[in-house]
């Protein structure tokens, strides 16, 4: 396994590398280098809301499984799970250290905390996938340039390997096996506790819908603060491809694939493929410095594990 990552990180530091040599990268460098400050600042910002914003959804979430998390405690961790997500292959292990934080002593210690890391992460990544896939559908009515043979493909195969898990996870459900019937009942009324009764999924949408809106918003910034500001078409169409190759798991936050999407995109709005990964490659940084407070928290873990 270790050497699959290593092969699929080699892979996807490889595609960056190819993606910035095959765009002009003094055109990359000098775009980066003279990007707006106001902009930039913008995005910094928005990347605090996101994060408190999920910290409270994760609060939320854990919430009606039980788990009482204080404010600035669900801040905290949410913080470091979301810079190592940005520094380590696969983008879940921020996550999984936000469970593994979490857990109590005892027999199922660990049920409670992850479930509610997993289904906070899965009510955003529902409602980002309904806005992308909205975007796609109806691309070429909202008067968009018609999206490339070759890119109309890739995403014809994603959605459907996409709505072929769904289908398949919504049977396991509804019809389950007698040998995992009794964990997926669990999970069924886990998930009713969290999204159904008393109209939690009112709330759960609200928080998904404003985080998935400054992730799209940050994107924004970064590309008009390169000098490339895009239509508002791009912020249910092609931002969400780019981000959409952020869930690719062998890449590190999505370094690269998001690079080459960009690239392929950008030109339908009139700009050159330079100026999708000068935009990108800004997003990224933008991400990764707006998550460094976590590091705050890395240092205090250390500097407690050296007073014990």
């Amino acid at each position: 396994m270790r050497f699959l990552k290593l092969i699929g990180l080699s892979a996807a530091l490889a595609l960056l590398i190819a993606v910035i040599l095959s765009f002009d990268p003094q055109r990359i460098a000098a775009g980066l280098a003279s990007a707006d400050p106001a902009y930039v600042v913008a995005g910094l910002l928005l990347v605090q809301v996101q994060i408190m914003l999920s910290a409270l959804r994760w609060r939320f979430t854990a919430a009606r499984l039980g788990q009482h998390l204080g404010v600035g405690q669900a801040i905290g961790d949410y913080y470091l799970g979301t810079l190592l997500n940005q520094l380590l292959p696969g983008g879940v292990a921020g996550d999984a250290v936000r469970a593994f934080r979490n857990r109590t002593h005892g027999d199922g210690g660990w049920k409670v905390p992850t479930q509610a890391v997993l289904f906070e992460r899965v009510a955003g990544q529902g409602v980002f996938f309904v806005i992308a896939t909205f975007g796609v559908m109806f691309w070429p009515l909202l008067g968009g340039a018609a999206i490339p043979e070759d890119l109309r493909h890739l995403l014809s195969g994603f959605a459907l390997a996409v709505a072929s898990l769904a289908i398949v996870f919504m049977l396991t459900l509804c019809f389950p096996p007698r040998r995992i019937r009794p964990p997926l009942e669990k999970l069924k009324a886990a998930l009713a506790q969290v999204f159904l009764q008393d109209r939690a999924w009112i709330v759960q949408s609200l928080f998904s819908l404003v985080i998935v809106a400054s992730y799209i918003a940050m994107f924004m910034l970064a590309s008009a603060a390169v000098g490339a500001p895009l239509p508002a078409l791009a912020a249910i169409t092609a931002i969400p491809l780019c981000l959409l190759m952020m869930l690719i798991p062998a890449t590190i936050a999505g370094w690269g694939a998001r690079e080459a999407a960009a690239a392929a995109l950008w030109p339908l709005f009139g700009y050159a493929a330079s100026d999708g990964v000068t935009a990108s490659i800004l997003y990224g940084i933008l991400a990764l410095a707006g998550a460094a407070p976590g590091l705050m928290f890395i240092l205090a873990t250390l500097v407690g594990r050296r007073n014990r």
